[in-house]
């Protein structure tokens, strides 16, 4: 049975929901981001990326840019519910889903023919379906493996969809060029300038041994299963322990601790909606971060008591990052999420000194947590914080 796998990109996810919600935004160039000159750049649209803006950048550096553009608060909690529907509607083309972020996901769409028909008849199928039922544009990808079918999906974006054949891997991969290939970032692109590699049709005139001399074992692998378009298992699914996580895949590698702080916290967000909606609780919270090199650092905290508010776990995993990263190499990938997540939520009588300031916190996330699962407007959770906060 031949493997084909379908990679899932909702297309400048953050901006397209904004543009969705608010008719105004429509055509626009829109950042997601802070507002003042010290933010960055959590998410932009097609209009504003036609000016050079992009993700992670300086919110100075965009003004610069596109001074036109329209600044819009992030809604962490409202990205949070429209993933999950996109990603209920993928699990009714596939039982196997494997959400690698926010906005990606990988579907295993191995022996699924009879029922959906030829991939791209199934890719097609996938797309309006989504849009349909939530008005959001995605692309698609498909090929063999996991990287090809993300390579495909990125090929012809927005709105795309790409099938890679079997017996066309090799011209595919030519096709792209290397600072596209997802874990050759702008610091690996110089290193391989300093060896002429400009393209993976040269990269592949290199040996392995050779490759794992020049750049270390890890990312000389790497790079030569991933010029020839084989999974380097960069996407491997990690284990079936209990878990709750989420992750973010910078568009290009950065050293900036703002940045990757900023992402700490939406992804913290993001986990503690997903526990009080499972009505779960856990004592360890983790990161992980994927370096430019693609070698993999993370860590976990586990405390006496459970974490259940997003501020705590935001504090726990910047510790975490301040401790285990040495900042000598970028961070193209940044994760947070609970192990050891265990059934039932977790009274506060039980905990034996409860901090106030969690406490509330803790009862408004519940609060906007249960607007979310019932469908019920963002707006009127935003301001009810607004209102607790001053009461």
């Amino acid at each position: 049975m031949e493997n084909v796998w379908f990679h899932v990109d909702m297309d400048a996810f953050y901006a397209s929901v904004e543009q969705l919600d608010h008719k105004e935004l429509r055509g626009k160039p829109v950042i997601v981001g802070g507002h003042s000159n010290r933010g960055v750049v959590a998410a932009c649209s097609y209009e504003a990326r036609d000016f050079g803006v992009h993700s992670a950048m300086p919110i100075f550096m965009a003004k610069r840019l596109c001074p036109q553009a329209l600044y819009v608060t992030p809604r962490m909690n409202r990205y949070s519910e429209v993933s999950r529907n996109i990603i209920s509607i993928l699990k009714t083309f596939s039982p196997h889903v494997q959400q690698i972020s926010i906005d990606e996901a990988f579907l295993d769409m191995s022996g699924t023919r009879r029922l959906f028909g030829i991939p791209r008849e199934c890719g097609a199928a996938l797309k309006k379906k989504v849009y349909d039922e939530t008005g959001l544009i995605i692309s698609v990808g498909i090929g063999s493996s996991k990287l090809i079918a993300k390579l495909a999906s990125d090929y012809d974006k927005p709105n795309g969809l790409c099938r890679v054949s079997k017996n066309r891997e090799i011209d595919f991969i030519d096709s792209i060029a290397l600072k596209k290939i997802p874990g050759i970032g702008r610091i690996m692109l110089v290193q391989l300038e300093k060896y002429g590699i400009d393209s993976p049709g040269k990269l592949r005139t290199y040996t392995l041994d050779h490759l794992q001399r020049l750049f270390g074992e890890t990312s000389g692998d790497f790079l030569y299963n991933v010029c020839r378009g084989s999974d380097p298992g960069m996407y491997a699914e990690e284990s079936k322990s209990r878990s709750i996580s989420n992750e973010t895949t910078f568009e290009s590698d950065t050293f900036d601790i703002a940045v990757i702080r900023s992402y700490l916290l939406s992804l913290s967000h993001q986990v503690a909606y997903r526990m009080i909606e499972q009505k779960v609780h856990s004592f360890t919270v983790a990161v992980k971060l994927r370096l430019d090199d693609f070698s993999l650092v993370s860590g976990q905290l586990t405390t006496e008591s459970p974490f259940l508010s997003a501020e705590e776990i935001y504090h726990a995993a910047k510790s975490l990052v301040d401790t285990k990263w040495d900042r000598k190499r970028a961070v193209r990938l940044v994760g947070v999420g609970l192990n050891n997540v265990q059934d039932g939520e977790y009274s506060p009588q039980q905990t034996l000194f409860e901090d106030p300031l969690y406490s509330k916190k803790r009862a408004v996330e519940k609060v906007v947590s249960s607007l979310i699962t019932e469908g019920k407007p963002l707006q009127k959770a935003t301001s009810m914080s607004v209102r607790k906060k001053q009461g």
